[in-house]
């Protein structure tokens, strides 16, 4: 399910939008405070780990059934507060179809893991909330193959309004960045994508820090990371992010580069199809 009826209201988002790509990347940067972070980490549950080739992850409530339905179940406590009292103040999930996540997905990724460049597919709402902890890692944001820069109209004309929301129907200004390439209105959805839009390009997410994903940021890219050591060139004209970030200084300090260590990310999304059966089958039992 998708469409400008899960746009969210931007307004709280606006200092926070990702210049240079669609006007639906979201990064903030000290979204959940060291200590939260230590709490988080410590309460990850050893024994839910299941391991793939290249990573671990953890599926919570529970992992999707073969029709992609999640069986409704409460999330455990320490993904609730504060992430997700946050994602709320900030009106994230405002419009998705149970208006706040019902699923997280918990993935680590170790020193020379990584993932492939996909996308998250159509069992979730197109809205995606995204906290890292533990370690930076660089996120690389591609092309789905075939797509180039030709956009629908239609699709453009969503994200001007979401630009529009975003800054009060002007061109914004980000943190002192230069945001004016959606002030032309005279740009061709054609011309908008291929000359201002910078793709492939890489957000960096620091620990502690929130990227939120919706619509075109989420339907029409792709995103994946790297099976690298070390993530190399990273500067204000590689990282989309840059001027987002909580400490650029220790990147440049480090000669423009990020030694990767074991990172965690916690990622929340809106399940669409969701179950009550097994709810109530498991609380018609608990009343014999």
């Amino acid at each position: 399910m998708s469409g400008s009826s899960l746009l969210p209201d931007l307004d709280p988002l606006a200092a926070f939008r990702v210049p240079f790509l669609p006007p639906t990347f979201y990064y903030i940067p000290n979204f959940i405070s060291e200590e939260e972070e230590i709490s988080i980490l410590q309460k990850i549950p050893s024994q839910r780990w299941v391991t793939l080739s290249h990573r671990r992850l953890q599926a919570h409530p529970s992992t999707l059934t073969a029709s992609n339905t999640l069986l409704a179940a409460p999330l455990p406590p320490y993904l609730v507060n504060p992430v997700i009292e946050r994602l709320k103040a900030l009106k994230v999930f405002k419009n998705t179809p149970h208006k706040e996540p019902n699923h997280v997905l918990i993935n680590e990724y170790k020193k020379r893991e990584g993932i492939m460049p996909h996308e998250d597919g159509s069992a979730y709402a197109d809205v995606v909330a995204t906290v890292s902890l533990g370690a930076s890692i660089c996120l690389e944001i591609t092309q789905k193959p075939g797509n180039g820069h030709n956009e629908d109209s239609s699709r453009v004309e969503r994200e001007k309004k979401a630009e529009g929301k975003s800054a009060g129907g002007k061109g914004s200004k980000n943190d002192g960045e230069d945001n004016d390439e959606y002030e032309g209105a005279t740009a061709t959805p054609s011309q908008t994508h291929a000359s201002q839009y910078k793709i492939p390009t890489r957000i960096l997410q620091e620990p502690r820090s929130l990227l939120i994903t919706t619509l075109s940021a989420y339907t029409d890219l792709l995103h994946g990371i790297s099976p690298i050591g070390v993530d190399e060139n990273l500067s204000p004209d590689t990282v989309a992010n840059w001027f987002l970030l909580a400490e650029p200084d220790l990147f440049e300090e480090a000669g423009g580069k990020n030694e990767r260590s074991t990172r965690i990310s916690l990622t929340y999304r809106d399940v669409l199809k969701v179950s009550s059966a097994a709810s109530k089958v498991l609380g018609g039992l608990g009343k014999r």
